[in-house]
């Protein structure tokens, strides 16, 4: 059978991209539909502009620290209609990058809605039908809002950063890092924050020591966090929102944003009726190779919900390419993923959770809190912290876990030598960089507990 295409992807945003450009630069003949903008959550409304909100909410703290150093600096009050537009001009330019990608590789691009027909056909929104030897789903996620009433007056992660206004007060629903890192950001740009979770604390999955200590230091900051608290109800009124909590308190905010976890796009995309399996939460089911119960069909990225991190997305296409198109059966590797969260202060980390770690047998515990040099000179009473999860039996590093400003900086070296396997024998023996907060990771001696 003659097909229209080799590939036929769906979705526009870092995995779809990579794979599409990876699979034409091989010399297949390769199309790609996006409903929405190119560049996906990551580029139109995730990781870049996120970042970007996080060094502008950095600024007032700096100039303090300036002050404390000896420079007569000031700060005056923050212009969001300035940075908003800054901040679009940067997404458009990204995008026209992303388009001049795939047109530079001969990828075919349609600004369209594309469902799948069949194992080998795909429907346009525009009303054009296609077939493709291989379809690729790389739709990505979306923001999961509560069914309540009320629900439709807030906002989520989506829409943060289309606000005509900045808000003076705002309610940040939910406890991870999506959640996290916007209560921190907001609060450093000058936002009255309350935050709600239902759960015991945040960053429900990461090391509970470091969450506890992000916690304090979200609260020393300024940013009002409840935790094992909910909405019980919410009324549009005016000036906002009147929220009354499960702990009892009422108060009106500006704006309430759901941050309340992600799910995959994948309604109405017609998969099922092609034979592809989804799960409990509407993700596309794959194989090590990501490849769905339907051989002509794959998924990368956050549709399979996965590892829902961008350089994953990317690596999955990557694997996907190398296994189709090259001959080369790669299974992806979803071992000793490096992340990072921006809250303030930013967590990096790679690896067990001394949580988990309990289930693996025998365990050591390296662990320091301290004053950084250059906060302390400042006065600042902020901390950071260091750990390293040790196995008695091998003296493998099994974790990995930083709370510092530019912790995903040093979390991205110190995943190379988990990844690799070093020991802390390994880490010991390496010269310290002085004077450095990283250099903790390389002389912890004695270990504060064993598990």
């Amino acid at each position: 059978m003659a097909f229209d295409y080799d590939l036929f992807v769906i979705g526009g945003g870092s995995g779809g991209v990579r794979s599409a450009r990876l699979a034409a630069s091989e010399g297949a003949k390769v199309a790609l539909a996006e409903e929405y903008r190119m560049g996906g959550t990551c580029v139109i409304r995730g990781c870049v502009p996120k970042k970007l909100m996080v060094y502008a909410s950095g600024y007032p703290t700096q100039i303090e620290d300036a002050r404390s150093y000896g420079w007569d600096a000031q700060i005056g009050d923050f212009s969001w209609q300035t940075f908003r537009g800054k901040l679009h001009a940067e997404l458009d330019r990204l995008e026209g990058i992303y388009k001049n990608i795939l047109s530079s590789n001969g990828v075919e691009a349609f600004d369209a809605r594309a469902e799948v027909v069949d194992a080998h056909t795909v429907k346009l929104s525009s009303g054009q039908t296609f077939t493709a030897k291989h379809i690729l789903v790389a739709v990505g996620g979306r923001p999961f809002k509560p069914d309540m009433p009320g629900a439709e007056h807030a906002i989520t992660s989506n829409e943060i950063f289309l606000l005509d206004e900045l808000p003076k007060s705002i309610l940040i629903v939910g406890g991870g890092f999506i959640a996290c890192e916007f209560a921190c950001i907001l609060n450093g740009l000058g936002v009255d924050v309350t935050q709600f979770y239902r759960g015991e604390q945040i960053l429900r999955g990461f090391d509970g020591e470091a969450c506890d200590h992000i916690a304090g230091e979200m609260r020393e900051n300024g940013v009002n966090l409840h935790v094992g608290t909910n909405i019980a109800s919410m009324t549009k009124v005016d000036g906002g929102l009147e929220v009354e909590g499960t702990n009892g308190d009422t108060a009106t905010y500006e704006h309430v944003m759901f941050a309340t976890g992600r799910v995959p796009v994948t309604d109405g995309l017609g998969l099922e009726n092609a034979g592809v399996e989804l799960g409990r939460k509407g993700q596309v089911i794959v194989d090590e190779y990501s490849q769905t119960a339907v051989p002509s069909i794959y998924a990368v990225g956050d549709v399979t919900d996965r590892i829902n991190l961008t350089p994953v997305a990317i690596r999955e296409g990557v694997a996907f390419v190398e296994t189709v198109f090259k001959g080369n059966p790669t299974p992806v590797d979803h071992e000793l993923v490096a992340s990072a969260v921006f809250t303030q202060p930013e967590f990096g980390t790679v690896g067990m959770t001394e949580e988990e770690a309990q289930n693996y047998g025998p365990v050591e515990i390296y662990a320091t809190s301290f004053k950084p040099m250059q906060s302390s000179f400042a006065g600042r009473a902020d901390k950071v912290m260091m750990k390293l999860i040790v196995a008695k039996d091998t003296r493998k590093v099994l974790g990995c876990h930083i709370v510092a400003d530019h912790a995903g900086e040093m979390i991205q070296l110190a995943g190379i030598a988990v990844k690799m396997g070093a020991t802390k024998e390994d880490f010991d023996r390496t010269c310290a960089v002085h004077p450095v907060m990283a250099e903790e990771l390389v002389t912890m001696k004695s270990p504060v507990r064993e598990t």
